[in-house]
């Protein structure tokens, strides 16, 4: 009996129903599923096929996890690799998988806590380690920043009252700070900061992000307006880190779009993804940050024009690290290197700066920004 004709089939097995489109070839979920997996796992074959020394524990890598769509869908991809790979006789090591999740309601107070997802993650996904922490935790794993804080934000945040807990005494400090640019640039970097501490007190040799095409090319497109330029060698390309781990960024070829489309396709994703809350259209463009601002760009340019964003994107990660001579002094707050051609930064020029600041840190300042 002939089988049943398709009205569509799929151009690479032909022998289902084609359900999605990307990059101009129609697909099936299951190839589509194989297509998107297998972008992913070029970037992460080197951890996959990592051996361990006899006698050695596995190598341990860290995913920030922010029960968003991309990083819920890279949980789930680099999850389904790595217990393929354990069920097979004779297989390299391989990696432990340790999972941070930053509690969002720590980060924005309009950000629901995750309640009960971190007890679902840990069932879902048993062969990782999973930890939750909140963000005035960098206060403990970066003992360094409570003193920089203070002259980081100047007259306008107490630092004397000893009676504040870490918790209030990182709400005083960003509530000191008026500039939405700035806020939220301080932000991402108090949240670097203790994903860079967790990873080394865990003794991870790299940290993995959940960051696709078009939030790539945001960030990219921000970091230069912010002045963070010379960071984009590790912030938005794979490789080694002024911190000493490897960033890598699995889904720097994949859109959001198609992300959504992979976990249509899992049930088991539904009730983790939390979407990010669309910026109102009634938000003046002045009211928003500068991140915020190239997001909004991007999202609505990139379904346009998916290929100039990519060109971005691509652009930035053929970018060499500065051949600046250095001293090794490093930023009081982002640790970054502190580079020019006298190999440290010129106060003279910046009598306002409290410590050594590199220029971007410095020009985000409460009342230089």
């Amino acid at each position: 009996m002939p089988g049943k004709e398709l009205l569509s089939p799929c151009m690479d097995c032909r022998e289902a129903e084609a359900v999605f489109l990307i990059r101009s070839r129609h697909l099936c979920r299951n190839c589509y599923v194989r297509f998107v997996g297998h972008k992913v796992l070029r970037r992460t074959e080197q951890y996959r096929l990592r051996r361990s020394a006899p006698g050695t524990p596995r190598g341990k890598i860290l995913l920030p996890l922010s029960c968003g769509l991309a990083s819920s869908v890279l949980l789930h991809m680099v999850y389904t690799q790595m217990k393929e790979q354990r069920s097979r006789p004779h297989a390299p090591e391989g990696f432990d998988l340790h999972v941070l999740i930053i509690d969002p309601s720590s980060i924005s107070s309009s950000s629901p806590p995750l309640g009960e997802a971190l007890e679902l993650l840990q069932q879902r996904f048993p062969l990782a380690s999973f930890t939750q922490l909140p963000l005035h935790a960098a206060f403990e794993l970066v003992p360094d920043l409570g003193g920089v804080l203070p002259r980081y934000a100047g007259e306008g945040f107490n630092k004397d009252d000893a009676s504040l807990s870490p918790k209030e005494h990182l709400d005083a400090f960003r509530a000191s700070i008026s500039s939405n640019t700035s806020a939220a640039d301080v932000d991402s970097v108090l949240v670097t900061r203790l994903i860079v501490a967790f990873a080394k007190r865990n003794e991870c040799f790299g940290i993995i992000w959940g960051d696709s095409d078009d939030r790539l090319a945001a960030k990219t497109l921000a970091s230069v307006a912010k002045g963070r330029g010379s960071s984009l060698t590790w912030q938005v390309s794979d490789g080694m880190t002024p911190f000493g781990l490897e960033f890598r960024f699995p889904l720097r070829d994949l859109f959001t779009a198609e992300l959504q489309n992979y976990a249509d396709c899992f049930a088991e994703l539904t009730d983790i993804i939390k979407p990010d809350a669309p910026l109102s259209d009634n938000i003046l463009t002045k009211n928003l940050s500068i991140d915020q601002l190239m997001l909004r760009y991007v999202s609505s340019q990139g379904a346009k024009y998916p290929g100039v964003m990519s060109n971005v994107t691509r652009t930035a990660n053929k970018l060499q690290a500065s051949q600046l001579s250095t001293n090794g002094t490093r930023c009081a707050l982002c640790d970054t290197l502190i580079c020019n051609s006298k190999g440290v930064y010129n106060q003279a020029l910046h009598d306002t700066s409290p410590s050594q600041l590199c220029y971007a840190c410095d020009r985000s300042r409460p009342g230089l920004s």
